[in-house]
Order: C-alpha cells, then sequence, then structure tokens
C-alpha cells in the first residue's frame, strides 16, 4: 500500500500535465472539426448560414480606455498612435486616467492639444481596474476598448474589433497581441509559447468557449464594462463573467496590438508572480463556474486555465512521489529524467541570464520559471500580498510603428 499510493500520486499528476499540454489541445482540435463539419453541413442543406450579416453604414461609437502611472517612455507614441487609427474621429474618444504619476506623464499629455484626448487626474493610486471603470463611466461610447500604454495597436484594428457587435449576443472582442522583444531579451521561448496559446484561443473561439482576452486590445459593450469584486486580472475575469451571463466572448487575431516585452528578467519574471497571484484570485472566486451543468465553456475553463494554474503542484508532487519509488529500477530512470530536464533549465537560464543564447534550452527554461512564478503567486495569493495595484513594469524607448 506505500508503494501504491506514491505510484497513483505520480501518474494521476504526470497525466494531469500532459492533459493539459497535449491531450487538451488534440480534443480541442476534433471538437473544432466537428464543428466545422457541422457548420459546413447546415450551410449547404441551407438550414443556417455561416455568413456575417453585412455591415451597417454606420459604426459605433467607441471609446479607447488607458490607464496610466508613471509612461513617459512610451505616452507621446501611444496616444499619436491611437489618434492616427483608421476610424471616423467623430465616432472615436480617447480617455486617459492618471493613475498618480510621479514622472513626466503628465506634462506630456499636456504638450499634445487634442480635443479628442481627454485626461482625468487621479491623486492616489487607484490600480488599472479602477481607472478603467471610472473612465468607462465618463462616456456614452457604445463600446470600450481598454489598451496599455506600451502597446500600439494596428490602423485597422477598431474596425476589426467592432465588427463583431453586429451580433447583439456578442459581449467582448478580445484581439491578438504580438511581442517583441526589448533590446537584451531573448523571446524565442515566450514567442514559442504565445503562439501555443494563440492556438488554443483560435480553436475555443470556434466553439463559443473564448473565456478570457487581451487587456491591451480588449473591446467590450460599455454596460458589461464592469467588475463588482476586485481583480489582478481583469481582462480575464471581465470576459469570464461577461461569458457566463450568456453573451459570447470572441477572439479574432486579426486585430493586432503590438506590446515590447519587458525589458529585464527581474521585471518579465515579477510581471509573471503578479499575474499567477491573480490567476489563483480568479480561480478562488470562480468555482460556480466550474459547474458541469455550464457545458462546454466549463469543460474548457477546467482544462485550459485550472489545470495550467495547477501545474506547478503537479510537478511537485509528481517529482517527490517518484523519491518514494527510488527503490525501482523503473522509477530510477523518470527521477533521473526529472532532475536532468530541471537542471538543464537551470543552466538555460544562467546562460540566459548572462546574455547567451539558450538553444534548445529555451522551452525548458520558460516552461520551468513560467510554473516557478505560478508557484510563487500561489503563495502570494495566500499570504494575502497581492494588490489590484503594483509597481509599474519598466519601459523602455518607443518599439516604433506598428
Amino acid at each position: 500500500m506505500r508503494i501504491i499510493i506514491p505510484e497513483i500520486l505520480f501518474w494521476s499528476c504526470v497525466c494531469a500535465v500532459v492533459y493539459n499540454y497535449v491531450g487538451y489541445p488534440i480534443l480541442l482540435f476534433v471538437f473544432s472539426v466537428l464543428s466545422q463539419a457541422k457548420s459546413d453541413f447546415l450551410f449547404l442543406i441551407g438550414k443556417q448560414s455561416r455568413r456575417s450579416r453585412p455591415l451597417s453604414d454606420e459604426l459605433p461609437t467607441v471609446a479607447i480606455l488607458l490607464s496610466a502611472h508613471n509612461e513617459e517612455a512610451v505616452i507621446r507614441d501611444k496616444v499619436n498612435n491611437c489618434l492616427e487609427l483608421d476610424y471616423p474621429h467623430n465616432r472615436l474618444e480617447f480617455l486617459v486616467g492618471l493613475d498618480s504619476p510621479s514622472d513626466s506623464t503628465p506634462d506630456i499629455l499636456s504638450q499634445m492639444p487634442s480635443g479628442r484626448v481627454r485626461v482625468w487626474h487621479f491623486t492616489s493610486r487607484q490600480g488599472k481596474l479602477a481607472v478603467l471603470c471610472n473612465l468607462a463611466q465618463q462616456t456614452n461610447a457604445e463600446i470600450v476598448v481598454s489598451t496599455d500604454a506600451n502597446t500600439l495597436l494596428k490602423s485597422d484594428c477598431i474596425r476589426t474589433l467592432v465588427r463583431h457587435f453586429r451580433d447583439s449576443r456578442v459581449g467582448a472582442v478580445s484581439g491578438e497581441e504580438k511581442r517583441i522583444a526589448a533590446r537584451g531579451t531573448d523571446p524565442a521561448a515566450e514567442s514559442t509559447y504565445w503562439r501555443y496559446e494563440s492556438a488554443l484561443k483560435f480553436l475555443e473561439n470556434r466553439l463559443n468557449c473564448s473565456l478570457g482576452g487581451n487587456g491591451s486590445v480588449l473591446a467590450v459593450r460599455r454596460h458589461l464594462f464592469k467588475l463588482d469584486k476586485p481583480s489582478i486580472v481583469e481582462d480575464f475575469q471581465i470576459p469570464l463573467d461577461i461569458r457566463f451571463k450568456g453573451y459570447r466572448v470572441v477572439y479574432d487575431p486579426e486585430a493586432l496590438a503590438i506590446e515590447e516585452i519587458a525589458p529585464s528578467h527581474a521585471a518579465q519574471f515579477a510581471r509573471r508572480i503578479r499575474l499567477g497571484a491573480g490567476d489563483f484570485q480568479a480561480l478562488f472566486t470562480n468555482l460556480k463556474y466550474l459547474n458541469p451543468k455550464n457545458g462546454l465553456a466549463a469543460f474548457c475553463f477546467f482544462s485550459h486555465r485550472v489545470l495550467r494554474w495547477l501545474g506547478p503542484m503537479f510537478l511537485l508532487l509528481a517529482l517527490v512521489s517518484s523519491l518514494f519509488l527510488f527503490e525501482i529500477p523503473f522509477f530510477q530512470t523518470l527521477i533521473a529524467l526529472q532532475c536532468g530536464f530541471y537542471l538543464g533549465a537551470c543552466f538555460g537560464f544562467w546562460r540566459k541570464k548572462n546574455g547567451r543564447k539558450t538553444g534548445l534550452l529555451a522551452l525548458p527554461v520558460n516552461f520551468c520559471l513560467m510554473n516557478l512564478a505560478l508557484l510563487l503567486g500561489f503563495f502570494q495569493y495566500l499570504t494575502g500580498r497581492h494588490s489590484t495595484v503594483w509597481k509599474a513594469t519598466p519601459r523602455t524607448a518607443s518599439h516604433g510603428a506598428v
């Protein structure tokens, strides 16, 4: 019995991790193929059209919302980017909430005379979500689009986002965030991970199971842009609530935004820890959404998000339980493989930290850093040290035109 329990625990944890990263994407692909085949069949027999209705002559009014703390390095290019978007000027406005900055961000904004930019000053730190919700109350626009100061939007991004709101069932639309490297950073592994995540979101969107969004390019019907409880990951919580209220949440990879990766390893890791704490906050405040009665959406929430967030615990339990089975030759090999993987990740991180290329070790490094950040975020959440107000991520100079 002393051997059976660790073995069951080990294989359960391994299966959970493998299912999350491999099994679930395969299931998504199969389900999406079947869904597409059904759509094609209904279209061919004329019972249901999959075609979108034509655009109306009048585009909806849109307000771009930005919460800015210390953004002096990027705020000028951000404003210029928003003012140059391909959308009728009389139907687009730009609202900026200054969240008690201590740098020259207010001065830079005051030097940019544009009647389409409205600025609100907050004398004490509010946090991104509080500022955005306050800004949403200051406009009568039909659609609000949240974005970040270090993000540049493609010229047709707003048009691409709002086209989905012709369908009254759509409550939120998230675009695609393309991340580029700041000078001195290695984006290879992170870019691979984001491409993988984008593929999952694409397949979930086909099944009407999109749950989260990108805070740098997220469009929401104004009357739905609200949150009854504080959240670190508002770009996940708001679309999640909207989806389980019965609205659709759409992911559109053609609505493109470009964001620069944090310029230092420490800043990247600190950001991951904060988001990890937000993930567990989102998990424990939304357990009701895991009810099987919620159907495929609950299944996707559990398979994609919950298992991913619990991944560090599964990995630790797998390693510890395998140590209890050390006398079995097969598990001696498994222990050696696990230790070799983690040691390789440590060596790759050492090379990365010293400005060297990690090569084949890039994926193990990114995988371990992501799970370590989630684990530290979990402890941060448990100890109550998480907050919706955080230290601003260091910015470099503008990364140029989209």
